[in-house]
Order: C-alpha cells, then structure tokens, then sequence
C-alpha cells in the first residue's frame, strides 16, 4: 500500500494533539494580581511543556521511521493506528495532571494516569518500530540503548507516582529531554566517525552495501 495517505493521517493526528493540548492552559480571570495568578497556573505549563515535547519527539521518530520503509501493509497501517490513538489521548491525562497538581488532591492518581498513557504510547511505537523494520528501504540503525530505555523508563517514572509526585514529574521531564539529547549526540557522533573514515564509517559502509545487496537480490528474485 502506498504510504502517503498513511503520513498525512499521521500527520494530522500529531498536529491535533498537539494543538488541543493548549486548551488545558486557561484564563485565571482575577480582577487584580494577574501576576501571581499567572505563577499559581505553573503545573498546567509543566503539564503542556512536557507532554507537546513528547509529542514532538515521537513525531519526529515516526517521521524517520516512515521515510526509511517503502510501503505499508494492513498489518502497519492498524499498527500506526494503534500509535496514534495513544497521541490523541495525550491531551486528557494532561489536562488531569495540571488540574489536580492545582487542586492539592488525588495528584497520585492524576500522575499515575499520565505514565500510563505515555507507557502505553511507549509500547505501540516500539512495536510499530519493530514490525516497520521489515519493510526498510535503506539502511536504519536501531539503537538499543533508547529503545530499551524508552520501554523502562516510562513504567518506572509511572510506579513512582505512588511515591512522590514530585519524583515521577521529574522523571517524566528526564525522559523527554533523554530523547531530544540522545539522537542529537548520537548523530554528530556518527557523523564525526564518518567524516575521520574510522572504524564506525567502514562499518556502516558495509552496512549499506550489505542493505543494497538484500534489496538487489529481492528485486532479482
């Protein structure tokens, strides 16, 4: 299946959920100290930062993914779907984890409910990851360390809401920035390696002509 139509619904899934998340930051409406009403709003601000990032951040590995595959089968496009209804969610537990840090009461459960919706959307990307593999037009490597990280980390940061809401916030933003720092270094590191024509350039030259060789044989077959 051509996978163009895939991407534009993909697309507009990201962009909506990340749009629909600035309707958990609100109007204080105080007649005077606008200031400090403004401060109080701190966890909806927390809330948004970190959850538009998150969105950002599987947008972009999803934009790599499907660049790197040449088609879609039924089988990626409910795969992809079961992704993106874990993005559109976003926007509720979000609107929960701001409302309830406010409110001083049942903020465990609020943060629980975050972790769960991102540990949920965690697990659908690493299996479309994983099943989209098959169909990769050039060679993409997987880097294990994020991959196995992004799988531990969101549950963790989720058991430990029961403990300190603090805590899990904390872990929740660590994870986000893991994400845009670890493919940011890994790349000007790869980059760097390949520029000296050290070792790691010799070895993923050989991965690619390894790559080209699978794909000319499979077109010959």
């Amino acid at each position: 299946m051509r996978k163009a139509r895939a991407e534009a619904f993909s697309d507009g899934v990201f962009a909506v959920a990340a749009t629909v998340l600035v309707f958990n930051l609100i109007d204080p409406r105080v007649g005077n100290h606008l200031g400090n009403a403004l401060l109080s709003e701190w966890p909806s601000y927390a809330a948004y930062a970190i959850s538009f990032s998150t969105i950002v951040v599987i947008w972009v590995n999803h934009h790599g993914i499907t660049d790197a595959i040449e088609q879609f089968d039924r089988v990626l496009l409910f795969l992809n779907g079961l992704l993106l209804m874990t993005v559109a969610v976003i926007p509720f537990p979000t609107g929960l984890l701001a409302h309830y840090l406010q409110a001083g009461q049942d903020q465990e459960a609020a943060a629980v409910a975050y972790g769960l919706t991102m540990t949920s959307m965690s697990v659908a990307f690493s299996i479309y990851n994983l099943y989209a593999r098959r169909y990769r037009a050039t060679y993409v490597h997987l880097d294990w360390v994020g991959f196995s990280l992004g799988l531990a980390l969101w549950p963790l940061a989720t058991l430990s809401a029961f403990f300190s809401v603090g805590l899990a916030l904390f872990l929740y933003a660590f994870v986000v920035l893991f994400y845009v720092a670890l493919p940011i270094l890994r790349e000007r590191a790869r980059a760097s390696a390949l520029a000296d024509g050290g070792p790691l350039g010799v070895a993923h030259e050989r991965a690619r002509a390894t790559e080209s060789s699978r794909r000319d044989l499979s077109e010959d077959a």
